[in-house]
């Protein structure tokens, strides 16, 4: 998969998870993501278990303020549950999240982790959603080597994957520089399937922006350590990251990331302080 081809825009995106738990926010939430595609963020990630639906919700809502004439500018990724993802719940599911995000496809969909349901189940309802047009590609979430090498035989086995019809588009998994576990195998992997990863939680629930020996490695170029922990996840072009922000600023400083290119001596003092793993590790969740 041509990375270009699944994001269409910037290697930063914008996050929603913890979005829509107030309402007292959601103001600020939808004003939030609409400013994000304003600045020229192009990929929106979301999902059906976040605040149970209402962050698709704000997400709907943002879309319609930001322009509904906009959307195929726009790569909307959401998923589905687990305990939903049989045959007929996956389609269900995908249905009931279209309503709140108040479109009429979503370019990507993810199995949001590995459950109980048979992989041809979900890929079953995968393939249904892609002959109605519901979706445009799919995915998994927070699967390691072993699940996804089984997810794709699977997608084989099949024959939902094809040249012209490509099966499993990205994998999101926990990514940053408090977990780089993906490195030593997952990583490798999914770039022989020229397949990205998109990094949730880039910034380790902002304990990343808050390090003072990442900001005085950041300063010697002008960043702060948020761009620079960002800068480091997607400087193989082969990644995408997408921290959630509600604060404009913070969107407009992880945005600048993009422009941060890190030198020999940057990734050399980055390695020192988060050293590369040495073995496998199981994969980091959050």
């Amino acid at each position: 998969m041509d990375r270009s081809l699944l994001f269409g825009g910037p290697a930063i995106g914008l996050g929603t998870w913890q979005m829509g738990e107030r309402s007292s926010a959601a103001a600020l939430e939808i004003a939030a993501i609409v400013h994000a595609l304003e600045r020229g963020i192009r990929l929106i990630d979301t999902a059906e278990m976040y605040a149970d639906g209402e962050s698709e919700r704000r997400v709907g809502e943002a879309l319609l303020a930001w322009g509904k004439a906009r959307r195929d500018e726009l790569t909307l990724v959401t998923k589905v549950l687990p305990h939903n993802a049989s045959r007929e719940g996956t389609v269900r599911a995908c249905e009931q999240s279209l309503k709140r995000l108040r479109v009429d496809y979503t370019d990507v969909y993810l199995l949001h982790w590995q459950g109980s349901h048979a992989f041809e189940q979900t890929l079953e309802g995968f393939a249904t959603l892609r002959e109605r047009g519901l979706i445009r590609h799919w995915g998994v979430s927070n699967f390691d080597v072993a699940p996804l090498k089984r997810w794709l035989d699977t997608e084989s086995r099949m024959g939902v994957s094809a040249a012209h019809r490509p099966g499993c588009a990205t994998n999101q998994v926990y990514y940053s520089l408090l977990a780089r576990g993906p490195e030593f195998d997952l990583l490798p992997t999914m770039q022989a399937q020229h397949m990205p990863l998109m990094a949730y939680t880039p910034l380790g629930s902002g304990t990343l922006a808050r390090d003072k020996r990442l900001a005085a490695i950041a300063a010697t170029a002008g960043f702060t350590a948020a761009q620079l922990a960002l800068a480091w996840v997607i400087r193989s072009g082969q990644v995408v990251a997408i921290p959630k922000s509600s604060s404009r600023a913070r969107t407009d400083e992880n945005l600048a990331a993009c422009d941060l290119v890190l030198d020999e001596a940057m990734v050399r003092q980055i390695d020192a302080l988060f050293p590369p793993p040495s073995r496998k590790m199981s994969l980091a969740m959050i």
